[in-house]
This record gives C-alpha cells, structure tokens and sequence, in this order.
C-alpha cells in the first residue's frame, strides 16, 4: 500500500521554502509516500509563484504534485485575519482532495492532511474526510510547549492571559529553566484580546491532531521535547533542522543575480569570522532615525560589517513588505557611506543562507525568526538578537538566556507595538554597539557553544541521528493510520 499526504502551506514564501523542504525529505525517504501541495491563492503570490515554478521545473521533487486552489471573490476585505482566509477555502480544499482520491487506484490511499501552523481550520476539513491531521510546525519546539501552556492556563485555570500586558510576572513555562517576564516575552498575539483567541484555537486544534511535526531538533531544545512526551499533547516529532539551502528563487532573476556575485565576491575578499551580518527577515525594517543609529553602532564599533537594508512599507498598509531604496544615502547618515567604504557593505536583498554559508561571517544580527535562528546555528555563527514582531522575542530569550548561543541587544524590542497600543521605541547607538562589541569578541561564549551545536544539528540529520529517527518513526505513524 502507498499513501498520498496533502500538504497545506501558508501563502508566505517562508512557510512554504520550509514545506517543500519536509516534503522532499519525506519522499525521498520512503517511496511508499507521495504528496500532493495545494496552494492556496493570496494577494501576495508574485514572488511565490516564481519560486513554486523554481520548484516545479527541479528533479528534486519527483512525487510531489502541486494544485492551485481556485482564488476566493476579489471583493473579499483585504485586511481580514489569514486565519479567516483558510476557513473560507475549507469547500475548495474539501472538493479538491475529494476529486483527487478519485483518481486513485485502490492500493493508494489518502494518507493524511500536513498542514502549517496556522491552517489549524483544515483540521475540520480532514476530519470530515476521514483522515488524520499532522501540523507542520515551523517555530520551536518550546514555543510550541508555550503555546499549549498558555493555553492550558486560559482553558482549564480561567487566566485572563491579556492582563500579562500590564504585569510584572515571571512566567513559568514547562520545557524552559527559566520563568520568563510575560508582559515583555510573550508574543504581542497573546497579550492582545482580539488576537488570543487565535492563539488558543491553534492551540486546540494541534490537541486534535494525530501528531506534530516540528523543525527543530531534540538536542537544542531536550527539556522542551522532554515535557511535551510526559503530557497529554499527541506525539511530537522533532524532523529538522529544515534548512532551505537553495534559497527562495528571488535570486533567479538577472539584476538579482549580479547583486548576489557582488556580495559573495566582495566577502571572498574579508578575513574569516570578520563580518558582522545584519539582516532583519522578509518583514524586517526600520524607520530613518533607527537606520541612523544602527549606522552610528556600526562606525562606532569599527567592524566588518554586511548590512540588508530595506525600506519600511507605508504606516497605514500594514500587511505589505519592504522595498528596496534606489539610493540608500537618502536615509544613512550624511557621509556614512564614503567613511566605511573600506569595512562595509550596505545592500537591499540578501541571500541570507549563502550569506551565513561563508567563512567571513563572524556575527549574525538578527530578528530571531526560527528559520534563521536554525540556519545560523547550522552554520556555527553566534547571533546578536534584536526581535521584531510575533514569537520572536520568545526565540531571542530562548536563545540568550536559556541556551546561550546569542548576545542581546534588545531582546524585548517589539516591531509590532501597534497591537499593544504602544508607542514605537528607538534603540540606541550605544545600545547597539555593545551588542556588535559583545557578539564579535573572539572568546565569548556564545561563538564556543554555537559551534558545538553546530556539529550536534548536522548530526542530527545523518543516519543514526535523534531527526533522522524521528523522521522514521512518523512516517511508520502514517502509514500504520491508514490501515488502522
């Protein structure tokens, strides 16, 4: 018997470049398994359509189909929850799944639904289907942990988790040693009341479910994998780390593809371990007077340096992202270019894997999203953190406190601040450099430990590895659903 798994990625090129990666893990495993990806329509598709056409025209992904799901009524309200979004393709998924098992002959089967972490609605879909769900979860292994304490503490205990926002409370968390402050840690989602609800439903939808694939591994987060297989949550698989080292197709592009010569060949020409790299996500950006002072951090501390420098998208369109500058002396300091000619690089895009891939890199700055954070620990590079928005002050405290592999510079900053009615905040020049001055020493300990789990990550992968394991053990999971 072979079984069919249909994946349903969120519409966000992140999400999906980590999807692909899993699925191509997943069918170049086991040959019993084959996998169709249904791609939902959204009105941000440019840059992933030109990937998932990178992806269709690669050998790499024999046994993996794509379907484009048929888009939902323009007129829709283009500010609406993603969460809303999926719940209005429920039908269409359903209808499409329906239509694809009837092709089938009888000795392949539905397998199951791999779903993102916020398509949780599809949960509905599968179980109207008959069929097991399996969330693919692209953050860690103890964000997740949180996700179901604090559900947990909203369901069970009657906790108002909003009023955290206004409090000076140390959290505890299962699968962390330390108890974190909640109104600065915690995700801006959480301490919000519009958006809890959002939180805590993924949170019980995940309860539903047959088990969690995580990109993660078990020896980077043990106490967290630990707690979740000593409580009642279904099993969790830790499969990664799921690293895209292709990149994401921006780069197929000819002007794009001379920037990405130049940068590589400008860090040819860098001692090793020299450059400190700055580069905020496909989200990340800051405003003229923070990019001024992250300038004056960058000339004070006198390093090597390679900077992604994007410009913000308009206040009042929240959901668009950021752009490039056609001159980046319209918002650097007067002179800041000619004066760091000979120790830096400002650029707009970066091909952030390739980037962390190269020997020069000594220090990585960074927002703290996941896939980041593992591929900078993949690498062996020692990261600065400097959060902006959803998990991400979470991961920056989960890294600096809790594992020591990164350096702070503001682990409490929040990009998202509007969520919380609060005003933005500026981070200092003074303040930024002592993170670069901290992060670039040659002896401190966060350069030591990543290092070492940097081995550990890349073991983890090969035969014989805790992933390499636990992805097996899923896919006998799978398959032994079928036929149960």
């Amino acid at each position: 018997m072979t079984g069919e798994l249909i994946f349903i990625p969120m519409p966000s090129l992140s999400h999906i470049a980590s999807t692909m990666e899993i699925a191509k893990l997943l069918v170049h495993r086991d040959d019993r398994l084959s996998i169709t990806v249904l791609l939902i329509s959204s009105q941000y598709t440019t840059s992933i359509t030109t990937y998932i056409n990178s992806l269709i025209a690669s050998s790499d992904y024999d046994r993996i189909r794509f379907i484009h799901l048929p888009e939902l009524d323009s007129e829709e309200e283009p500010k609406r929850p993603f969460m809303s979004v999926i719940d209005d393709n429920k039908p269409i998924v359903k209808e499409a799944v329906t239509n694809l098992a009837l092709s089938f002959d009888p000795s392949h089967r539905l397998a199951g639904f791999v779903i993102d972490m916020f398509c949780v609605g599809m949960i509905e879909v599968a179980d109207e289907l008959g069929l097991p769900s399996y969330p693919f979860f692209t953050s860690s292994t103890s964000f997740l942990a949180l996700q179901f304490h604090v559900q947990t503490l909203a369901d069970e205990e009657e906790v108002d988790i909003t009023e955290f926002k206004n409090s000076d409370v140390m959290l505890p968390i299962p699968g962390l040693v330390n108890p974190l402050p909640a109104k600065t840690i915690l995700p801006s989602a959480m301490l919000n009341k519009d958006w809890l609800p959002y939180v805590l439903n993924g949170a019980r939808g995940f309860r539903k479910t047959k088990g969690i694939m995580v990109n993660s591994f078990a020896e980077i987060e043990s106490n967290a994998v630990t707690s979740l297989s000593n409580s009642t949550v279904p099993p969790v698989y830790t499969v990664g780390p799921i690293i895209n080292f292709k990149g994401d197709g921006q780069d197929s592009d000819t002007c794009t593809a001379h920037k990405y010569s130049n940068i590589m060949t400008w860090l040819d020409d860098q001692p090793p371990s020299s450059v400190l790299f700055l580069c905020f996500g496909s989200l990340g950006s800051f405003d003229e007077e923070q990019v001024k002072e992250i300038a004056r951090a960058l000339e004070g501390s006198g390093h090597r340096f390679l900077w992604s420098l994007r410009r913000p998208p308009p206040k009042d369109k929240t959901m668009s992202f950021p752009t490039e500058y056609e001159n980046f002396e319209e918002v650097l300091p007067e002179g800041f270019v000619d004066r760091t000619v000979g120790m830096g690089k400002v650029m707009g895009w970066a091909p952030q894997v390739a980037v962390l891939a190269h020997p020069s890199i000594g220090g990585f700055v960074t927002h703290c999203g996941w896939n980041s954070i593992l591929e900078s620990v993949w690498f062996g590079v020692p990261m600065a953190a400097w959060p902006l928005y959803a998990e991400q002050q979470f991961n920056a405290f989960h890294m600096v406190v809790e594992l020591g592999l990164a350096v702070e510079i503001k682990m409490d900053y929040r990009k998202d601040y509007a969520i919380l009615g609060l005003q933005e905040e500026r981070v200092s020049a003074e303040v930024i450099e002592k993170g670069i001055r901290c992060l670039m020493e040659e002896d401190n300990d966060a350069r030591k430990k990543v290092k070492e789990m940097s081995e550990i990550s890349r073991k983890a992968l090969m035969d014989g590895g805790s992933s390499h394991a636990v992805l097996g053990q899923f896919i006998e999971d799978v398959m032994n659903n079928i036929s149960a």
